[in-house]
């Protein structure tokens, strides 16, 4: 694989990992406006493992 293809993937995994992180802060913004208390913990167990 030459360098330009390795930095693409790089670069896209690295985009793909913003946007999941993004996804999720609006998720938890919105259980937490809501109170929905079991539904924060699950979304903050996701960000836990996505990172």
């Amino acid at each position: 694989m030459n360098a330009n293809r390795r930095q693409a993937i790089t670069k896209t995994a690295q985009l793909h990992r913003e946007n999941l992180r993004r996804n999720l802060e609006r998720r938890l913004e919105a259980a937490r406006a809501t109170g929905d208390q079991n539904l924060v913990k699950m979304l903050e167990a996701e960000a836990n493992y996505i990172g």
